[in-house]
């Protein structure tokens, strides 16, 4: 009897693994297309932006970033809708609360800055020494790679862990040595790195 209730336990565990890395290897499938998606609109975004900063007005143009996100946000329902159908899990929440993170993170960065800039809160209360330069992309791309990779080790996937790591850490370094416009070419390069390339990637990989 007592075997019976330890085969029986087993079995429960062996149920819930199997549960778990089925949802794993659905999630990273249905992953592929949001995270081309946002890479793709990134780097069109920052061209865009790149491009009008320099010959239409400065940084202003930085406010298109928050017409990116309703963008993003309209086109995701549309591929929300040729996504296979997983049911909610722990490993699903997680991955929405870890990017939920991001998201309210890097967006409310932006705005304090956005709005210091244009003078309407005092600079000091952002920047207690006005000598000090905060680089907003540094931030951002860092945050950005540390969303991915916990996707990576969430997920189990290495090509979202590598592709984190690399995107994270090589645009908080590399934004540092760029100023102003050209941190949104670092920015495009991010996208494709840590977006583009590994959805790509585990898109085909679900093909075959």
């Amino acid at each position: 009897m007592e075997e019976n209730k330890n085969m029986t336990a087993e079995r429960s565990l062996e149920i819930i693994r199997e549960s778990i890395e089925r949802s794993q290897r659905a999630l990273s499938k249905n992953w592929a297309l949001p995270q081309i998606w946002w890479g793709v609109l990134i780097v069109v975004f920052s061209f865009l932006i790149a491009y009008l900063w320099q010959n239409h007005g400065g940084p202003a143009w930085n406010a298109l970033w928050f017409v990116m996100w309703v963008v993003g946000y309209i086109g995701n329902r549309f591929i929300d809708k040729k996504k296979e159908t997983v049911p909610t899990t722990f490993v699903g929440k997680t991955i929405g609360q870890v990017w939920a993170t991001f998201g309210i993170i890097a967006s409310l960065v932006g705005w304090i800055i956005f709005i210091a800039a244009c003078g309407l809160i005092p600079v000091e209360w952002v920047v207690p020494d006005q000598h000090v330069y905060i680089n907003i992309t540094s931030i951002i791309c860092l945050c950005f790679g540390m969303a991915s990779t916990m996707t990576g080790f969430i997920l189990k996937n290495r090509v979202f862990l590598v592709c984190g790591i690399i995107s994270g850490v090589g645009g908080y370094f590399l934004a540092m040595h760029f100023p102003w416009v050209e941190q949104l070419y670092v920015m495009a390069a991010v996208a494709v790195i840590g977006l583009i390339i590994p959805g790509l990637i585990v898109y085909f990989q679900n093909k075959k």
